[in-house]
């Protein structure tokens, strides 16, 4: 039987054939032009002052209503509020085009939207799609969002791009940016692709809540926040309706997290985050972790198959779980009450890593209510100013830890069984509280 994450590589080698890309398994089969609907033939000026919402919505909508096709946005800077892309609709980005969103908040509806795992009334993306198919944006042009209307939370602000329960939704080879909100959100969404990406933002790049099956490839992205967040709904909200995120894999990419994470899997994970792949990935964060996998009791949900192979670590750490206390509580949790409630990991693996990093892996943060069941570290090399702490995990197997530059043990374990365990520091019991009269 293949492995999780090699059965989805083979998938998304199908899914890429068949949208016209080309892979060596499966040759891409001829297809006839689609019909295409420009924006100025609807009135769209593109001069970046007068507002063309309503020249775009026309020209979607008549794209959608005719069965579907492209709608092209020639050279130009297009000054637009929220739009809603319909059934079989790729908006092509030209050469020199640029969509600014608006700066008016009235320009975005409100509407039930997905925000910190939650739903919850909110303002309607950019660019939003709903239970279409055949639905996406191609470059090489770019599209930047508002901050003055991305900022507000609660309700939330306006992210640039969101697809919810759409499948095949694809995005390739434009310019995207964002600041003081997500920039794009695909939400409940199956099959999506998402290529050839330059993302800037000052909060998360690429938040993908209980999504299957996503390719995440070839992206520069740099963030203020995550630079890509796997999410599946927060506390009780998120675990009654049980949608995971699973079967993605992020590859070939480069990923710059200047205040969090590169690639964070959480906080909200209550629906479960499961057969994740991390391949050729060349990270930097400059205050947490490459990869940070977090999450807070009462969350509940299963973190499971998770592995990374081919990375490079330039700056912040290596690795860094806690499922134990974090997570952002800017909205209210709705505990899993008891033991139901203590989030679970199973199955990490990272393979080939170097790094030129500060802390190298610290999974301390693991109650021994639920251990962390299975953990493989191998062929790590390269620099670090603090090695690998480990608590409550079961089944770890580390081996090829070729690391120099480190202040203090190399290893330091706390109920701790597996392989590849030889020499470690073993930590301390923490000391007893003081007698009181």
């Amino acid at each position: 039987m293949k492995s999780a994450p090699l059965a989805c590589a083979i998938l998304f080698g199908i899914v890429l054939a068949t949208r016209g890309y080309a892979t060596d398994a499966v040759p891409a089969p001829a297809t006839t032009a689609p019909k295409s609907y420009n924006v100025r033939d609807f009135g769209a000026t593109g001069d970046g002052a007068t507002k063309d919402t309503a020249a775009f919505q026309k020209a979607l909508d008549a794209c959608a209503v005719n069965g579907g096709g492209e709608v092209l946005v020639p050279a130009g800077t297009y000054l637009i509020g929220s739009v809603q892309m319909g059934n079989q609709t790729i908006l092509r980005l030209a050469k020199d085009s640029v969509i600014h969103g608006s700066g008016d908040l009235e320009d975005y509806p409100m509407m039930d939207i997905r925000w910190e795992g939650r739903w919850q009334p909110g303002h309607r993306a950019l660019i939003y799609s709903a239970n279409v198919v055949h639905t996406g944006i191609i470059g090489p042009g770019r599209i930047d969002g508002n901050p003055t209307v991305a900022a507000p939370q609660n309700p939330r602000g306006v992210v640039v791009l969101e697809p919810i329960s759409c499948t095949d939704v694809v995005w390739d080879g434009f310019t995207l940016t964002q600041g003081g909100n997500w920039a794009t959100h695909p939400t409940y969404c199956t099959d999506v692709v998402i290529k050839n990406l330059s993302l800037g933002s000052n909060r998360d790049g690429i938040d993908v809540d209980s999504c299957k099956n996503v390719l995440i490839d070839n992206c520069n992205i740099d963030t203020g926040d995550d630079s890509i967040s796997l999410k599946s709904g927060r506390g009780m909200d998120g675990a009654r309706i049980g949608k995971p995120t699973e079967d993605v894999v992020i590859s070939n990419c480069v990923l710059r997290g200047r205040a969090f994470a590169c690639v964070g899997i959480g906080s909200e994970t209550s629906g479960g985050i499961k057969n994740v792949r991390m391949e050729h990935i060349t990270f930097t964060s400059a205050r947490t972790s490459a990869i940070y996998i977090k999450t807070r009791i009462g969350r509940a949900g299963v973190i499971e198959n998770i592995t990374g192979d081919d990375l490079n670590v330039q700056a912040g750490g290596f690795l860094a779980v806690n499922l134990i206390s974090s997570g952002n509580q800017n909205t209210a949790d709705d505990t899993v009450e008891g033991l139901v409630g203590y989030p679970l990991g199973k199955n990490f693996k990272f393979t080939n890593v170097k790094v030129a990093c500060t802390t190298l892996v610290d999974v301390t943060k693991v109650s021994a209510e639920k251990p962390l069941q299975g953990l493989v570290l191998d062929n790590i090399t390269g620099t670090c100013t603090k090695g690998i702490a480990l608590t409550n995990i079961q089944d770890a197997e580390l081996s090829g830890i070729n690391v120099t530059g480190f202040d203090g043990p190399l290893l330091t374990i706390d109920h701790v069984t597996g392989k590849g365990l030889d020499g470690a520091t073993v930590a301390a019991a923490p000391a007893a509280p003081a007698a009181k009269n």
